[in-house]
């Protein structure tokens, strides 16, 4: 099924918003160790989205029913992936993991196919999200040569965090049938989030030991939980329970163009011929995964 164009309009909002995500996570881990970051991350995300449910007379519905769920997508969707990624990204560039992070729709597209009934694989969207990765690639790829030295590990763990994204975006398919509004399942999982990380990074970060951050991190860190946390993360499950896990997993081909577009129209950042090249080959890509190029063209031949 075709998106309809409020569901794009909101797959390049979340772009966006996840775009900045890469570049405040460099910033913010250059004073604080990793899990640290990923703990503040949520915790501020959901204390923000907390005190809005709040405004509005609503709660996240903290309940037997949702809390087991609630901890699995914290999990899959924050816990396991940021931690990776925030790792990763103390070895290699942000570039060359936004690349990596690009294959979630792949691994949505596989799960989606094994355990869902309604989102079976087809040639179209496996065609389009390869294409899509070759785009990515090519928009970033020249930024990759001065980079920091790429580490094995470091691309296994960005593979991993992709790969726990696609399972969430299949799990958080449930929460539909929950009838909870997106802001409150945002709510609930970056609340359980939280409370898994805690432990944890008091056993590995010892955070009441460490030097107090610079400005830039602390403005990194309190930008990433509300804009590319809070915000970013009601739009997705919005867009979750509206169009599917495979679809909103295509967000990932968008961030890297998404970024390279912001830095263009705020910070005057020159757009390169092979970035250009790569946003074409990325917008080839999503129209193939969209389905109506390839149903237009018989069309017109008949």
């Amino acid at each position: 099924m075709a998106l309809r164009r409020g569901d794009w309009t909101l797959l390049l909002l979340l772009s966006m918003l996840w775009g900045g995500a890469f570049f405040f996570v460099a910033v913010a881990v250059r004073d604080l160790p990793p899990l640290t970051v990923v703990v503040l991350r949520t915790g501020i995300a959901a204390a923000v989205l907390a005190v809005v449910l709040r405004a509005g007379g609503r709660t996240p519905r903290l309940a037997m029913d949702t809390l087991g769920p609630y901890a699995a997508m914290g999990l899959l969707n924050n816990v396991v992936p940021f931690s990776l990624l925030f790792w990763a990204q103390t070895a290699i560039t942000s570039g060359l993991a936004a690349i990596l992070n690009a294959t979630t729709p792949l691994f949505a597209m596989l799960l989606a196919h094994v355990l869902l009934k309604d989102e079976p694989m087809a040639w179209n969207r496996v065609g389009g999200v390869l294409l899509g990765i070759v785009g990515v690639a090519m928009l970033l790829g020249f930024s990759l040569r001065s980079g920091a030295d790429v580490g094995d590990l470091a691309m296994v763990a960005c593979l991993l965090a992709a790969a726990s994204y696609g399972m969430a975006s299949v799990y958080g398919r449930r929460f539909r049938a929950m009838r909870l509004q997106p802001i409150q399942v945002a709510c609930g999982q970056l609340l359980a989030s939280t409370v898994i990380m805690l432990p944890v990074v008091g056993m590995v970060d010892a955070p009441w030991r460490l030097a107090p951050p610079g400005m830039p991190a602390v403005a990194a860190v309190i930008a990433l939980a509300t804009v590319s946390t809070a915000l970013a993360y009601v739009v997705f499950f919005r867009l979750l329970a509206s169009v599917g896990a495979v679809d909103t997993a295509l967000v990932t081909l968008l961030i890297p163009p998404s970024a390279v577009a912001l830095g263009w129209l705020f910070l005057d950042e020159l757009l390169e011929p092979h970035q250009l090249a790569g946003m074409g080959i990325i917008a080839l890509g999503l129209l193939m995964v969209d389905g109506r190029l390839g149903a237009r063209l018989p069309a017109r031949r008949r």
